[in-house]
């Protein structure tokens, strides 16, 4: 069953290295993720899960220790995803979960075992249910480290451009998110989240799917729209 949750945004940018001089735009990002994660600590798990976006070919699971790194942003940083060695020669973690490696390392996760699943951003929302669902069956106490960004929509430096639509999508995601609402989750628009370039809507309806069974609050450490980008933290405990 799952006991708690942590939603955290997935920019390589989170990684000071990667931001280089503009690292200090995201600390309010970086500090409220780090309280995300201590609540997930807190819920003492028997397994984590962390689930990030990810390309179709991408789709899979990552046993711990799976490396990762941001050699292709340009900087010499590996990862692994929860303590241990891992196998070498086998697909590296995604981005987004190569964030969630780095961001579990800083926080010096070492409280239950750990696993990833990339999850491609077409998947349907009834298949993102249905994979939330079976997460949330695998262990008396299940942890979701739920990796992904809102609109890119939201300025017209966006990498989206400007649409009027995506403050309006990214103030329900935040309500929803903020708040639990597994139904509204469960509810967002595939096919709109798909033309604001919202990341995080697959993983956020994994997240919908395992928490159907649990009695979980909510609450809304962090939101903004850096880069016109949105990022949002939020727990369910």
């Amino acid at each position: 069953m799952l006991v708690a949750a942590a939603v955290c945004p997935c920019p390589p940018l989170l990684v000071p290295d990667v931001a280089a001089g503009a690292a200090p735009e995201l600390d309010a990002a970086r500090a409220a993720c780090t309280d995300a994660l201590g609540l997930l600590a807190a819920a003492r798990p028997d397994l984590l899960v962390a689930v990030g976006p990810a390309v179709p070919s991408g789709r899979g699971t990552h046993p711990q220790g799976t490396p990762g790194s941001f050699r292709g942003f340009g900087v010499d940083v590996d990862v692994r995803l929860g303590a241990g060695q891992g196998t070498e020669g086998g697909p590296e973690l995604p981005p987004s979960l190569a964030v969630a490696a780095w961001l579990l390392e800083r926080t010096g996760w070492a409280d239950a075992p750990v696993e990833g699943l990339g999850v491609g951003e077409p998947l349907a929302a009834e298949r993102c249910i249905q994979v939330g669902r079976d997460i949330a069956a695998r262990a008396e106490r299940v942890a979701l480290l739920v990796m992904g960004d809102a609109s890119a929509c939201r300025t017209l430096k966006a990498p989206g451009y400007l649409d009027e639509r995506a403050a309006p999508f990214d103030a329900e995601v935040a309500r929803a998110l903020g708040a639990a609402d597994v139904a509204a989750v469960k509810a967002l628009d595939a096919e709109l989240a798909y033309e604001l370039k919202a990341s995080g809507r697959a993983p956020w309806q994994v997240l919908a799917g395992a928490a159907e069974d649990a009695d979980l609050a909510g609450a809304l450490l962090y939101e903004d729209a850096p880069y016109g980008v949105g990022y949002l933290v939020a727990t369910w405990s």
